[in-house]
């Protein structure tokens, strides 16, 4: 025998009576003769069915179109897109704001039979697994942009590039293909040897064919996911901060104008995209906020790495401070 809950005619009127003609649960009860368990447990079904829609809105309308055009103005960007971050934002609150915002503008921004490159990190793993759902009406290749094959995991969460090119396929459909190599070599003489054979050496045909790139942007702590994932020792690191470094994109440390040269020694042992193909591709979108991230991206944007930027509100003010 069907069970009455199962009834989404009687779970229909039940959140009508409730929620359009406000009676209160115990109302209800005495109306259609059914227990107070029932009648929350229907109320319950109703939402997770869609049948009740709740939705809270900001009473506050955040509009950053100036902040925006400025930062576009003043440092020769093709498109900014500002988010706002609270005060009281944590951590978590502030990645899932600007992992919302950047799904929301790449949805729009990608077109139909685009070949997509992707870096590694936790920026772009959580833009890949945002809770929202994008209509699979058009068809994407997405490129990992240097080598992904790595036991390392940050924290419990899989950043390499090969992974993060599967997560984006998946959200938003089409295909991936991988890149077969490890990221960082220790020697690279290994690397360009490696780098030949032709399982491998395919991936550079595809770097020819890249519409946008995205990126997330880091900066050089001890912390960060370049250490986490143990690319880089925190020995190195400190040596690189002595010489200047002050970000890394792409698994490039470069310093405050952009330089890659200092940083050499790590950056020729880097399995990827060469940097004159990366500064030809038409959209460069780098992702990152707060306030510390403001001389990375400001690097970032003077060494041509990335002429898109998506960033919160304190990022976006300190850089035009």
């Amino acid at each position: 025998m069907k069970k009455i809950v199962d009834d989404l005619r009687l779970v229909y009127k039940c959140c009508d009576l409730y929620y359009t003609d406000e009676m209160t649960q115990q109302d209800i009860c005495d109306s259609l003769g059914l227990s107070r368990a029932t009648v929350s447990r229907m109320l319950k079904i109703g939402r997770e069915q869609g049948i009740v829609r709740i939705e809270v809105i900001n009473p506050i309308e955040f509009d950053y179109g100036q902040l925006e055009k400025d930062l576009e103005r003043k440092y020769g960007l093709k498109e900014v897109i500002i988010v706002d971050n609270q005060p009281l934002d944590t951590e978590e609150d502030s990645i899932q704001r600007l992992s919302e915002a950047s799904f929301d503008y790449l949805s729009h921004l990608f077109k139909d039979g685009d070949t997509i490159g992707v870096a590694m990190g936790s920026t772009l793993y959580h833009v890949a697994n945002v809770k929202k759902k994008y209509e699979f009406d058009k068809q994407f290749l997405f490129v990992p942009m240097f080598g992904g094959i790595s036991q390392m995991k940050v924290g419990k969460i899989n950043v390499q590039a090969n992974q993060i090119a599967a997560d984006f396929a998946q959200k938003f459909g089409g295909r991936y293909v991988q890149f077969l190599a490890p990221a960082v070599f220790r020697n690279e003489e290994v690397m360009k040897g490696f780098l030949q054979e032709e399982s491998v050496n395919y991936i550079y045909d595809y770097f020819k064919k890249l519409n946008s790139i995205i990126m997330g942007i880091g900066i050089p702590e001890r912390n960060s996911t370049m250490v986490s994932a143990g690319y880089i020792s925190e020995d190195q690191l400190t040596k690189f901060v002595d010489h200047g470094a002050i970000g890394d994109i792409a698994l490039r440390y470069f310093n405050r104008e952009g330089n890659t040269e200092p940083f050499r020694e790590f950056n020729d042992k880097v399995a990827s995209i060469p940097i004159k193909e990366l500064k030809r591709v038409e959209n460069r979108i780098g992702i990152g906020g707060g306030a510390k991230k403001a001389d990375a991206i400001k690097g970032a944007i003077r060494g041509q790495f990335i002429n898109m930027l998506i960033t919160d509100v304190d990022c976006a003010q300190k850089m035009l401070q």
